[in-house]
């Protein structure tokens, strides 16, 4: 029989912020040592992600304003889950919305969390393989800027290495898929 650590006390939680993709709250705990204090989190729906691989062995990404790091970065495309969707429905309509392109061939690689020191977001992670080409270019999002990159594992790898600005959740995804690439 295993030990269940004991767990905080919740004592009160307000909701500070409702918006369009996540909700901001604090919540007031008691720890098990008898401690009060009060946590600031993030509640978000989770986000899946594709890591979409070419039959020539190419890795499909995307280089995205994101206007809290002030620039551009290399991603891999994702999405935010909808209330009683399913992680694959969601990345299999994101892959074809943010890069065209639609894959026949799926392998869930793993789930993590973006940022748990204040976040419970979780990212599901997705191989995508055997892509087609969709005949119609994919219709952007208003509020999306976005050019779809091709890059090898190789290139990708040395990329992230370098510094240059890749998201933490494409970084993750693609060492969760390196025993699939090389």
């Amino acid at each position: 029989m295993g030990f269940a650590p004991e767990t905080p006390e919740l004592l009160s939680q307000r909701l500070f912020y409702r918006g369009r993709k996540f909700n901001f709250d604090v919540s007031r705990l008691r720890l098990p040592n008898g401690a009060e204090g009060d946590w600031e989190c993030i509640r978000h729906p989770g986000g899946a992600l594709a890591v979409p691989v070419t039959a020539e062995g190419k890795l499909v990404l995307l280089r995205q304003y994101r206007f809290a790091a002030q620039g551009r970065l290399l991603e891999f495309p994702a999405g935010t889950i909808e209330p009683n969707e399913d992680p694959a429905e969601t990345i299999k309509r994101e892959i074809e919305e943010e890069t065209g392109y639609r894959a026949r061939k799926w392998q869930k690689l793993g789930q993590f969390f973006l940022c748990p020191g204040y976040s419970d977001e979780i990212i599901y992670a997705f191989l995508a393989q055997d892509l087609e080409l969709l005949e119609t270019p994919p219709d952007q999002d208003a509020d999306e800027d976005m050019e779809t990159v091709l890059m090898t594992p190789e290139e990708l790898e040395k990329a992230i290495l370098a510094g240059e600005p890749v998201d933490a959740k494409s970084i993750s995804s693609f060492f969760l898929a390196r025993p699939f690439l090389f």
